[in-house]
């Protein structure tokens, strides 16, 4: 057990390492989207437009926040702080470092995937609760695709868990002291990845906002801070995926020379960039073709994964 000193500062160092690093990531998508395609980018509040996060933010403080009258008001209320909850709760099982994490659990991946589950409660409140056809349509996308792909995000961990014999994030680390665990688990990294991106409605699984087609989806009637919690959230989503990769398949903080935190943080930001490019480089699909790529080749690839890991542990343990 930990003192309660230490174990403070490390609640305090995640809270304020990801909420900053989640209002960061607003400037660094435009100005990498913006590299991508050719153009400038944010550049005009403050030096190279770093400033930029803190004008959005000032924005959404001063508009009004409205509740519309057909809406269910507590409900429309409510939802919106789930997924910035159940985000930041997530974090709280994360081992950046030996001496950095708020706790250590011994089923931290059972409580991540826990978390993520009451995430999707977010999204499908938020469209029914805000009495729009758009909104609601918005949030049934939601629900098909995140309990969807829920499935094959499990199942594409459970490889790493037989592998680690443990549920606790950092024995899963501590496991891959000599080797990632994504040569071995290629295939479940890539289920993993691709879940992730249709957890947190990133392009090319943005089907619950969809503005050419729903407007904004399921939060089409928010604004203020209530629209900003979703936005957050999504920015801190896509911090929590990073993070679980990195933790999960590439060694967490081991590597040579440089300090442990360092290596997280490197790693951790190479998927953020590349979560982020996929943005400008992928086109949107239907959302049937969505559906029927997560259970016709998802699926099967993570129960084939899962099947070969375990006779290959059984194997080697004869």
């Amino acid at each position: 057990m930990r003192p309660l000193s230490l174990q403070l500062v490390s609640v305090v160092t995640v809270l304020v390492g990801v909420l900053t690093l989640a209002a960061g990531l607003i400037w660094l998508e435009r100005r990498l989207l913006a590299f991508w395609q050719e153009r400038l980018g944010p550049n005009r509040v403050g030096p190279a437009g770093l400033l930029q996060p803190v004008a959005d933010a000032i924005k959404l403080l001063a508009k009004e926040d409205w509740v519309p009258p057909f809406a269910d008001r507590p409900v429309f209320v409510i939802a919106p702080a789930i997924v910035f909850v159940t985000v930041l709760m997530s974090f709280a099982v994360v081992p950046i470092t030996p001496g950095i994490g708020v706790v250590d659990l011994d089923v931290g991946l059972l409580f991540f995937l826990a978390m993520t589950g009451l995430g999707a409660y977010s999204a499908v409140l938020a469209g029914w609760a805000s009495g729009s056809k758009y909104a609601l349509l918005g949030g049934l996308r939601a629900a098909a695709q995140l309990l969807s792909y829920e499935v094959f995000m499990g199942l594409s961990l459970m490889g790493v868990v037989v592998m680690a014999g443990s549920f606790n994030l950092r024995d899963i680390v501590d496991a891959q002291r000599d080797l990632w665990f994504i040569v071995p688990q290629f295939a479940g990294f890539v289920v993993f990845m691709v879940a992730g991106l249709a957890e947190t409605h990133r392009l090319p699984f943005d089907m619950p906002e969809a503005e050419a087609e729903l407007v904004a989806g399921f939060h089409a009637e928010y604004s203020g801070m209530k629209f900003g919690m979703f936005f957050v959230g999504e920015y801190a989503g896509i911090i929590l995926i990073s993070s679980l990769i990195t933790v999960l398949f590439l060694g967490g903080w081991h590597g040579p020379w440089l300090p442990g935190w360092l290596w997280f943080f490197l790693k951790t930001m190479l998927f953020i960039c590349f979560f982020i490019l996929l943005r400008a480089s992928l086109a949107r699909p239907r959302n049937d073709q969505l559906m029927a790529y997560g259970w016709k080749v998802m699926l099967p690839v993570a129960l084939l994964n899962l099947m070969v890991t375990a006779a290959v542990v059984l194997a080697v343990g004869d």
